[in-house]
C-alpha cells in the first residue's frame, strides 16, 4: 500500500524538526561570545556599555591624573591623551571579551576586550604608550603578552615613557620613600632573599631595616610554588617588580602574585654590580616595623606624592 501524500508530508516535517534539534548536539557550533556595544568612555581604561554596565580593561593601568587632582581644575595631557585614544578605538563600536570576565570591588566588569575587527584593546593602548601593565591576583591573564608589548613601547619612549613621572624607578630607598602610596615599577639587583615563617623577603640593600624590600606572604608563596618559582632563585639577580609602594621600615612592595616580578637580562658587557658590604641580616620572625627588632626611620616623609607626579614631559 502506498502511503498517502499527507502522511509523507507529516513524516518529512517531523524528520526536519528532529534534525534541527539533534544536529547542533552532534556538530559543535562556532557561535561568537557575547558582543557588547560601547556607549561612552570614562577614562583611559574604563568604558560604559550601552546597557549601562561599566568595564575596566583588565591587566593595564592607563595614565591618570594624580589622586589629589581637583576635577576640571587643570588638564593632564597624558591622562587626556589616554582617554582620547580609547574613545578613538571603541566609541560606538562592538567589543567581545577575551577570556574570563570578573567583577572588581566597585561592581565593574573586569575583562580583556577585542574590538569587532579583532583588535586587542589592552595591547593597543600599551603599544601606543598610554598605559602600563598592572596585573592583579584576579586579573593576571595574558601577562607575558602584555609585558612584552609594554617593553617595546618603553624602549621606543612612546607616550608616558617619555616622562620622568612613569619612569622605571631604581631600588633606591630615598626615591621610593617619596613615591609612597603610588603604583611604581622598580628595578634593581636582589642582594639577599630570606625565607622565614613561610614568607619570603627580597632585599635590595645592605640593611633590611631601611632599604627596599619585596615581601611575599605565606598564602602568596603557594602561588609562586604553583608557578614553579622559588624566591631564593632571585638572589643575586636583577629583577623588575611593580606594585604599590608602602613604608614598613624601608620602602616595601607586597607581591600578591608571581606576574608582578620579571627577571631582567643584563646586557652583555655590562659591568657587574659591586659586591655588597656586610649586610644586616633579617632575624627570624622579623616581618615589619611592628616587629620588636625593627627600627623605623625618623626622617620626615612627604604625605603626598612629589610635585613631579604631574604628567609633564622632561
Amino acid at each position: 500500500m502506498t502511503p498517502a501524500p499527507a502522511c509523507l508530508k507529516l513524516a518529512t516535517v517531523i524528520r526536519t524538526l528532529l534534525l534541527a534539534l539533534v544536529f547542533p548536539l552532534l556538530w559543535p557550533t562556532t557561535a561568537p561570545a557575547d558582543s557588547w556595544r560601547v556607549a561612552s568612555v570614562i577614562d583611559g581604561d574604563t568604558l560604559e556599555l550601552a546597557d549601562g554596565r561599566r568595564v575596566r580593561l583588565a591587566g593595564i593601568e592607563a595614565a591618570k591624573p594624580p589622586r589629589f587632582a581637583v576635577p576640571g581644575e587643570r588638564s593632564w595631557p597624558l591622562a587626556d591623551a589616554a582617554t582620547a585614544a580609547l574613545v578613538h578605538l571603541v566609541q560606538g563600536r562592538a567589543v567581545t571579551p577575551r577570556g574570563a570576565v570578573t567583577t572588581d570591588r566597585h561592581g565593574h566588569l573586569l575583562a580583556h576586550l577585542l574590538r569587532d575587527d579583532g583588535l586587542w584593546l589592552q595591547t593597543e593602548l600599551l603599544a601606543q604608550g598610554h598605559a602600563r601593565v598592572h596585573t592583579r591576583p584576579d586579573a593576571r591573564a595574558f601577562a607575558a603578552e602584555l609585558l612584552a608589548t609594554e617593553d617595546g613601547a618603553r624602549r621606543d619612549r612612546r607616550g608616558l615613557w617619555r616622562t620622568r613621572v612613569y619612569a622605571v624607578r631604581a631600588a633606591d630607598p630615598e626615591t621610593l620613600a617619596r613615591d609612597r602610596d603610588s603604583f611604581q615599577i622598580v628595578e634593581g639587583r636582589v642582594l639577599r632573599v630570606t625565607k622565614t615563617g613561610g614568607e619570603a623577603y627580597l632585599d635590595f640593600g645592605e640593611d633590611w631595616r631601611s632599604d627596599v624590600t619585596v615581601h611575599i606572604a605565606r598564602g602568596v608563596m603557594r602561588e609562586f610554588a604553583k608557578a614553579g618559582i622559588d624566591p631564593l632563585s632571585y638572589e643575586g639577580k636583577t629583577i623588575r617588580v611593580r606594585g604599590w609602594i608602602g613604608l614598613r621600615s624601608g620602602p616595601m612592595i607586597e607581591a600578591t602574585h608571581p606576574e608582578q616580578i620579571e627577571r631582567v637580562s643584563v646586557r652583555a658587557g655590562s659591568p657587574e654590580p659591586p659586591a655588597a658590604a656586610p649586610r644586616v641580616v633579617r632575624p627570624s620572625g622579623a616581618t615589619s616595623s611592628t616587629s620588636s627588632t625593627a627600627t623605623t626611620s625618623t626622617t620626615p616623609l612627604p604625605t603626598a606624592p612629589p610635585t613631579d607626579e604631574e604628567d609633564d614631559p622632561e
